[in-house]
């Protein structure tokens, strides 16, 4: 044998092997079985076939049993993994959760993860509440005086709710429309500044969070400004809505006495005109008498 022959022998040798272990992840499967994980090695050399990376299934997997999770079998990461889930956020979720007492099983967890919501961050959220910054509030109390209110609400997520339910957005306007309705029914503005727990607890009670992916906790006024008297200023539009109207009758009134004074001054030059013409008949009618011998002494 030549030592072209052998070199080429020993690089299609090197291929083969390179070929069996990329066909028979045999470390994979050492790795597997070490951890106390059962998965053949018929059934991961089928992944690569099923387009399903076996290292992913089978890190996923090991993850779990580590963590004392069971149940979950190879058949249900990659049917989850072909329908483009997060295997590792999924399962990461499932930890958290079973180390938080928060109940949640593989069915639900992938459910909310198909449904587009990062799930690991929902079931860290249901441990650790967190705060929703209210944008600035508008309302106006009985008295007219307006006031700008900024609010923060502690939430916590609702898992049973995470699918279906609705977000942050819901969570801002209701407590907006809620704050607007409270400090609307407030008879004085003092009211509002003097006691603002007032209006987070009665806010509250309204049950905001129904429907939602979220749980409130609180609503705490963060803060409140003074703005405009809304009510002196729609007196003075008023007043001067008043004023615009009189000014306009008036200014009615004024052109009728001109239009009624043009009147009688063009029915007193018809007057002098008919005079002027009568008097300028006198002449004509006394010729006419003496022409006609009608003129007598």
């Amino acid at each position: 044998m030549t030592s072209t022959m052998l070199v080429l022998f020993s690089m299609a040798a090197l291929a083969g092997l390179w070929f069996l272990f990329f066909i028979l992840p045999i470390n994979l499967w050492i790795t597997a079985v070490f951890s106390d994980v059962r998965v053949s090695l018929i059934n991961l050399v089928f992944m690569r076939f099923r387009k399903v990376p076996p290292g992913l299934i089978v890190r996923s997997l090991i993850l779990a049993t580590k963590a004392g999770i069971k149940g979950i079998t190879t058949e249900q990461l990659e049917t989850h993994f072909l329908a483009h889930g997060h295997l590792e956020q999924v399962i990461k979720a499932l930890i958290v959760a079973d180390k938080a007492n928060i109940g949640l099983d593989f069915k639900q967890a992938t459910a909310i993860d198909l449904a587009g919501r990062d799930v690991l961050r929902a079931v860290q959220l249901s441990v650790t509440p967190y705060i929703i910054r209210v944008p600035a509030i508008t309302a106006v109390s009985v008295d007219g005086i307006q006031l700008i209110a900024e609010a923060r609400v502690t939430v916590r997520t609702n898992i049973r709710q995470l699918v279906g339910g609705a977000g942050e957005e819901t969570i801002q306007a209701r407590v907006g429309q809620g704050i607007i309705s409270r400090i609307g029914a407030a008879a004085n503005y003092m009211e509002v500044l003097e006691k603002p727990e007032e209006i987070s607890k009665r806010v509250l009670e309204n049950g905001l969070d129904a429907g939602t992916a979220f749980e409130i906790l609180s609503i705490d006024i963060a803060d409140i400004n003074i703005g405009h008297n809304i009510g002196a200023k729609l007196q003075i539009d008023q007043a001067q809505a008043d004023l615009d109207i009189a000014n306009a009758k008036a200014e009615e009134r004024r052109s009728m006495a001109v239009a009624l004074e043009q009147e009688m001054r063009a029915k007193v030059q018809e007057a002098r005109s008919k005079v002027i013409i009568a008097e300028a008949e006198i002449p004509m009618a006394l010729s006419h008498a003496f022409r006609k011998g009608r003129f007598y002494k």
